[in-house]
């Protein structure tokens, strides 16, 4: 029971800090990204930078996203990152399905 409960609060503790660097902000510089993770804006018109784990971009289900992203953008991100055309909460919902698995 205690080594459940221990696995319980890691995980809450992962989602926590996925969660905080989802949501920096759009004028943190780039330097700012921890090694390990990338930067990707997410919306439809207005882009929102978040950061993700590096991890992610072998996972079935954000190729996806990646490749509407290149249908879409092509590989010209004036952004100076990965530019993803879906709406902000379904990116959240995917991320945090990719952080529980």
């Amino acid at each position: 029971m205690v080594i459940r409960f221990h696995s319980m609060v890691s995980q809450s503790k992962q989602i926590l800090k996925l969660q905080s660097l989802l949501t920096q902000p759009a004028s943190s510089l780039i330097v700012d990204v921890p090694k390990g993770h990338c930067v990707v804006y997410v919306g439809e018109t207005e882009k929102k930078r978040f950061l993700v784990p590096i991890s992610y971009l072998n996972h079935p289900m954000f190729q996806d996203l990646l490749r509407s992203a290149e249908e879409e953008f092509g590989f010209d991100h004036p952004m100076g990152g990965l530019t993803i055309p879906c709406k902000e909460a379904a990116f959240i919902d995917l991320t945090t399905q990719l952080n529980a698995s």
